[in-house]
């Protein structure tokens, strides 16, 4: 009777340690391997019983990771509603297509000037150390490519591409001295506002009308429109549309700092 009474009490505690529970961490069902953990089967459960919330309760509380998409949609939706907000105050610059107009005196030096329509006032006007005269002939003998480079400060934060004062000049490869960022002066407008309604060709103006340049020869303009190319926020490519080339460009002006 004893040897019966040991067995049954042997029998009973490896029953209840033979009882387990699954438990999980929140969150992270798909990351987590389920643990065991051993427990006494009465009072384990009637906690489990009251830790379960209602059913209502559980189907209108979302889960952790539910929360953290709602949040990531809200912040995205405030700075996007913020970027609409604040589009219309940007400064206008140039778009994909460009109003390119080449000029200079007979015996000057090479400006060019990127408008964003005839009308407005130029975006980039640069003064090149190169005769506009050499230019001509190294156009006449086939495409040219023409390569501004300046050189990248990093001690301070980096302007506009477009605003960069001083680069380095070099036309199909060989170096032409230096170019400078100008201001359109009463000068440079009124030749820009002279070719204003020619879409694309070259020409000669008359020079002097009182200007004190009559010595410097008659005004020499080519004028296109250019397709324009961001590459980066340190280069930038415009490349004139001709319809007589079979799609490839004469002139091709590259800007790149370096």
């Amino acid at each position: 009777m004893q040897m019966k009474t040991i067995m049954e009490k042997n029998s009973q505690d490896f029953s209840s340690k033979r009882h387990f529970h699954w438990t999980n961490k929140v969150g992270n069902e798909d990351e987590e391997a389920p643990t065991f953990k051993p427990s006494n089967t009465s009072q384990d459960e009637k906690k489990d019983d009251d830790k379960v919330p209602p059913p209502d309760q559980a189907a209108s509380s979302p889960s952790p990771r539910k929360k953290l998409q709602a949040i990531a949609v809200s912040k995205l939706r405030s700075v996007l509603t913020a970027f609409g907000r604040n589009r219309s105050h940007l400064p206008l610059g140039l778009g994909t297509k460009v109003v390119g107009t080449l000029f200079g005196h007979r015996r000057g030096h090479v400006h060019f000037a990127f408008q964003r329509d005839p009308t407005s006032q130029p975006a980039f006007l640069i003064e090149l150390a190169t005769p506009i005269s050499g230019l001509v002939r190294e156009m006449a003998s086939g495409l040219v490519r023409i390569a501004l480079e300046c050189d990248k400060e990093e001690e301070k934060k980096a302007a506009r591409l477009l605003e960069e004062p001083l680069w380095r000049t070099y036309c199909n490869g060989k170096k032409c001295g230096f170019a400078t960022r100008r201001d359109c002066g009463p000068k440079e407008w009124k030749v820009l506002k002279a070719v204003e309604p020619i879409s694309m060709g070259a020409g000669v103006l008359p020079a002097g009308n009182g200007d004190g340049a009559e010595s410097e020869g008659e005004i020499m303009y080519m004028r296109a429109k250019f397709e324009r190319v961001v590459g980066s926020r340190d280069s930038e490519a415009f490349y004139m549309m001709n319809p007589d080339s079979n799609g490839a460009p004469e002139l091709s002006i590259y800007l790149l700092r370096v």
